[in-house]
């Protein structure tokens, strides 16, 4: 859903803002910005707008609803990340990265179940979806990704790539087969259509001046990096909202022939 101001988290604060575009009518992005959990996340749906839509939704709900119930992870509780900076740090965040990628795992699996229950299989629904996730007590923060939305990193006057796109296209570029490229759309996985999901989870460390740019390929697709690192190098910290709705603008400038989504997350080491 979108949001009149940014939304505070415990050390970070989110606003997300999303539009359907400039040629289709319907929007299938999603976009979570959960304080409860520390989670922001982006998901951009698929199957048409009944299914897309409802997949996007329902994967951000069973993945917030998974790692709300675990904010701390399990066998770790009232442990601070500082008490032992040769193991607990380690053992936490593989825990944590557990906890993602099963709460993607869930989600899959609902979203599966729903395909196969009501007969989806000519047309499953499906979506991608990208976030990151702070646990409670934790200077890591986790990111995990299915799909082809996108997570950047703005530090240090760069912007930088995160996540990699799970896409044919990605994969041809990286075996340098530019002659034969296939359409940039075609996914290698989504969260829905098939019964398990190899989902990518990662830790990173968190430093104070962060900025995290989550966008759906409405955005990426059409705005040059260069822009998006303009965007969020001119960004204050109390001007969240303002670097999403120039994200957007230059999406639709572009052509906004896709949904455009971008979320931001500015840290601030608190």
């Amino acid at each position: 859903m979108d949001h009149c101001a940014p939304i505070r988290l415990a050390t970070c604060s989110a606003f997300g803002l999303t539009d359907a575009g400039r040629v289709r009518r319907e929007n299938q992005d999603r976009f979570l910005i959960d304080s409860t959990s520390n989670l922001v996340a982006v998901a951009d749906g698929m199957g048409g707008h009944a299914f897309g839509a409802r997949a996007s939704a329902t994967a951000l709900e069973c993945i917030a609803a998974r790692l709300a119930a675990d904010a701390m992870p399990r066998g770790h509780a009232g442990v601070t990340f500082a008490d032992d900076p040769d193991a607990t740090v380690h053992d936490a965040s593989a825990c944590a990265m557990r906890a993602a990628a099963d709460a993607l795992g869930h989600a899959n699996a609902v979203l599966h179940a729903m395909n196969l229950h009501e007969r989806l299989a000519h047309r499953s629904m499906g979506t991608t979806l990208t976030g990151i996730w702070q646990p409670s007590g934790s200077a890591q923060l986790i990111s995990f990704h299915v799909g082809d939305s996108r997570l950047y990193r703005y530090r240090d006057g760069a912007l930088t790539q995160l996540s990699r796109d799970q896409t044919l296209y990605q994969q041809a570029l990286e075996r340098g087969d530019i002659e034969h490229l296939p359409p940039r759309n075609v996914l290698l996985q989504a969260l829905g259509p098939l019964p398990s999901i190899a989902p990518v989870v990662h830790a990173h460390a968190c430093l104070p001046g962060d900025r995290y740019l989550l966008c759906s390929d409405g955005l990426h697709g059409e705005v040059a990096h260069r822009e998006m690192e303009a965007a969020l190098g001119h960004m204050t910290p109390h001007g969240i909202d303002e670097a999403c709705r120039s994200l957007v603008a230059l999406a639709l400038d572009a052509g906004g022939k896709d949904n455009i989504t971008a979320v931001i997350a500015c840290f601030d080491g608190r």
